[in-house]
């Protein structure tokens, strides 16, 4: 017992210590970065307020949501403080300002988190749907997977091709140099990831997984996990040169061998940090790089971040 709380207080000691790094490095550093001041009007149509014959697919920085469709995961009050990674619907995400949705699904089509399980996925198109009918020029990137430790639904690819039809924009490598205005009416790169069935192949209307890629790193430390992000970040190849999509994970996540394993307290840990983070990535060198940004609990100020860095590329000034 005692070796135990010896452990547990030299964590709260390391949680500590790794955060005032962050705080230490704003003060000396600051957090701007090219388009810092930029805030759209409107959240809802932020990408539909930018030059859309100069906005290709590479140089936008897609605000996601991580394990999006949490929101009513588990039971409310017991279970779900444990999984929940989002307090909004898929469709209030959008409304303000995600791109880019993280969808985990089991057998029977119903969304879930580990053994946790919610509502059907039928929801998460629905919503998705309800918003682009709402709006005429958004993008959406929507990656579903099946979750680790389940079986791919059956038929799910079809299900998908049927559910959102000619909104989709076929798997391409041309797509990535290409504008907004060039792939509209089509609004969804839907990214399928089965475990045991056959990913999809090129010209399908779905990607492949390999079209987004990612470098998870599982810690409930702010600076260990900013600092890998970083060095990830740093090894990939510039947007304007790569044909995949690479995102970046601003969260940290609980831990088994910690008692504070409800997501909220532990991710705010490194929530407040994502402005330092794209200020950061181009003190290092690596801005050109950052192309899918996500976070646990999205808010206004991520999102602004994430379009203001946008409108700056297409500008030309970052």
């Amino acid at each position: 017992m005692g070796a135990q709380i010896s452990k547990q207080i030299l964590r709260r000691k390391a949680i500590f210590t790794e955060k005032k790094t962050l705080i230490d490095l704003i003060h000396n550093s600051g957090m701007e970065f090219p388009g810092a001041d930029y805030h759209p009007e409107d959240r809802k149509n932020w990408m539909s307020l930018l030059d859309l014959q100069k906005l290709q697919i590479y140089k936008i920085i897609w605000p996601g949501t991580h394990d999006s469709a949490t929101n009513k995961i588990g039971t409310r009050f017991v279970s779900r403080p444990f999984a929940q990674c989002q307090s909004l619907s898929i469709y209030q995400q959008l409304v303000k300002g995600t791109r880019l949705l993280d969808i985990r699904v089991q057998e029977d089509r119903r969304v879930c988190h580990g053994i946790l399980k919610s509502y059907n996925v039928d929801v998460v198109i629905r919503d998705l749907k309800k918003f682009l009918s709402e709006t005429q020029s958004e993008i959406v990137i929507l990656e579903i997977r099946t979750e680790f430790g389940h079986q791919d639904p059956p038929n799910f690819d079809s299900y998908l091709e049927e559910q959102l039809g000619e909104l989709l924009i076929h798997q391409d490598d041309q797509v990535f140099q290409k504008t907004v205005a060039e792939l509209l009416p089509r609004r969804v790169i839907c990214v399928w990831k089965p475990r045991n069935s056959p990913q999809p192949k090129a010209g399908s209307p779905l990607w492949s997984s390999g079209y987004l890629n990612d470098n998870w790193i599982d810690t409930d430390l702010p600076l260990t996990k900013f600092e890998s992000n970083l060095k990830h970040l740093n090894q990939q190849q510039p947007v304007s040169s790569r044909k995949f999509f690479y995102r970046v994970e601003n969260t940290v996540t609980p831990q088994a061998d910690n008692p504070v394993v409800c997501v909220k307290p532990v991710t705010n840990r490194i929530h407040g940090f994502a402005r330092l983070f794209i200020a950061q990535a181009f003190a290092r060198g690596c801005a050109d790089r950052l192309q899918v940004f996500s976070t646990d609990f999205i808010d206004d100020d991520f999102v602004y971040a994430c379009a203001g860095l946008t409108h700056a590329r297409i500008e030309g000034k970052a």
